[in-house]
């Protein structure tokens, strides 16, 4: 990517910074000589990623988006040792040890645990980057990650002859993080805080080639993507290209859900 806009002086945090996407989106922006602040509930594999970029400008925080201390606590870290926050990408997924069970097995409780984390999550970081922009009076852009299941229902003739299903807490979640980005969105308006959501077709991730091949049939050409094909949209709306959207929903899919 050869226009990255000022990404070079930017300081942007990664949340979720070791799963499958962001790991790829840690490795880019350091390529672009961002600033990046990897943030981790798994400190393992926040330390096994700090070893292989220590000589880059490469930051690491272990913190739980559920728990207010812990983010507020990364914002004073990034403010003593670092500087202002440019950015925020949040691809975060908390889910408890019944999440993707088939929708007759579902509890209320069960159901009720997921959404709370997961959703309460990124109510959290929405809350608190917009409470970072407006007190500090900067520009700050965040970009949630969504998913094609909070725009359209699920397309359940690609599971047949699978073991998989598309959890049910995931589709209320994806859903509800669309709306309550547009719902920041609009009660921000007159500050320079923005939030956006991309939501991706489905990410190669080991599923079953039966699952593939049914995924493929109602895409235009690839089918699944790779965490790679994301790249240039979050690296678009982190940089100043992109300081007019603001509320908006990009879906990556390969036309899946046309």
């Amino acid at each position: 990517m050869k226009e990255t806009n000022n990404l070079d002086k930017k300081n942007i945090l990664i949340f979720g910074a070791t799963g499958l996407i962001g790991k790829v989106l840690v490795k880019e922006f350091l390529s672009f000589g961002s600033s990046v602040i990897a943030v981790d509930i798994d400190s393992k594999a926040l330390k096994n990623q700090k070893n292989i970029y220590e000589n880059l400008k490469y930051h690491s925080l272990e913190a739980d988006i559920t728990n207010l201390d812990s983010i507020t606590n990364i914002f004073d870290y990034t403010d003593n040792n670092i500087g202002i926050i440019d950015a925020a990408i949040n691809l975060t997924y908390p889910k408890n040890n019944k999440y993707g069970e088939q929708f007759w097995d579902v509890s209320f409780d069960s159901f009720s645990d997921n959404v709370s984390n997961h959703l309460g999550g990124y109510f959290l970081i929405m809350q608190q980057c917009a409470k970072y922009s407006l007190d500090n009076k900067i520009p700050f852009s965040l970009v949630n990650f969504a998913s094609i299941y909070g725009v359209i229902a699920p397309k359940f003739d690609i599971y047949k002859k699978t073991n998989m299903t598309l959890p049910v807490e995931y589709a209320a979640i994806k859903a509800a993080i669309i709306h309550l980005s547009s719902y920041v969105s609009a009660l921000t308006k007159g500050s320079e805080f923005r939030v956006n959501c991309i939501s991706p077709g489905g990410i190669l991730d080991g599923q079953e080639e039966e699952f593939l091949k049914n995924y493929k049939a109602h895409s235009r050409k690839k089918g699944m993507l790779n965490p790679q094909d994301l790249i240039g949209t979050v690296a678009f709306l982190c940089s100043d290209s992109s300081k007019y959207i603001c509320g908006q929903n990009i879906i990556i899919d390969d036309g899946f859900t046309l």
